[in-house]
């Protein structure tokens, strides 16, 4: 049984998702106008962190908030905070690519407690609570099995726009490609922890990305039985923005060879 958390959490990821599929309709016809689909998409992703807001601090006005959007809203509870992306693989919506999710996580004292992926384009829900599992539409999640790194897939984020981290992501590539099945780039970080966890992906790592990218996901592996770890070893993955998740089998051969830059 979820807890009240999770059932809020998951009303308002749904409740957001509607308002996005609606708008995804639009974004094939937006291509072809003089202005692009630029500016509508922005609006749909504000909208949807307006709608995640309105359902989440009306059931909860004393928790704090981090938001892609709206940025950070301390709470009357200085415990607890939700963190929120209402649209991550923006890129994705924008041209029409039907791989994008939304983000909610749940952090208290630290430690994300509470977790919600919703993939509207797939009618796929992600959810897990700390010390209950994780969960694919009510399907219990586990990662993979793999042990071998060359029967293997594993995910990152390549960096775009001049980036400063493209050197450091292009080298990982080079020691890691040779080595393994191969390496997917589906650009939303949400998706591809909730991979993992589903035993879809057997590794993920990411060089630069934001907390609420992926505070819902951490614990989506975690909770699926697999390791989450900053980039360097002790480091804190949700707050440095460097992240290794894997399978138990792999992740210490996989993270030695991400870390070998480091």
């Amino acid at each position: 049984m979820a807890s009240a958390n999770l059932n809020i959490m998951i009303k308002a990821a749904r409740k957001a998702g509607r308002s996005l599929v609606k708008d995804f309709r639009e974004v094939e016809n937006l291509q072809v106008s003089a202005k692009g689909a630029g500016d509508f998409v922005s609006r749909a992703d504000r909208e949807a962190e307006r709608i995640i807001k309105e359902e989440l601090r009306g059931a909860r006005p004393n928790y704090g908030w981090l938001g892609e959007e709206t940025g950070a809203e301390p709470g009357e509870d200085p415990t607890r905070r939700w963190l929120v992306d209402p649209l991550d693989g923006t890129t994705n919506f924008l041209h029409g690519l039907p791989h994008w999710a939304v983000s909610i996580a749940l952090e208290h004292k630290g430690e994300i407690v509470a977790a919600v992926v919703f993939d509207p384009a797939k009618d796929e829900l992600f959810t897990a609570e700390k010390g209950d599992g994780a969960f694919m539409n009510d399907q219990r999640l586990r990662v993979s099995g793999r042990r071998n790194m060359i029967e293997s897939i594993f995910a990152t984020g390549v960096p775009f726009g001049g980036r400063g981290t493209l050197p450091a992501t292009l080298a990982d590539l080079a020691r890691l490609m040779p080595v393994t099945a191969g390496v997917r780039r589906w650009g939303a970080a949400a998706l591809d922890l909730a991979y993992v966890a589903a035993g879809r992906y057997d590794g993920y790592w990411e060089r630069g990305i934001n907390s609420w990218d992926v505070a819902a996901g951490i614990l989506l592996v975690k909770e699926a039985g697999g390791f989450v770890e900053g980039l360097r070893e002790g480091e804190s993955a949700l707050e440095s923005g460097r992240i290794i998740a894997g399978n138990t089998q792999l992740f210490a051969p996989f993270a030695k060879l991400i870390r070998e830059r480091d």
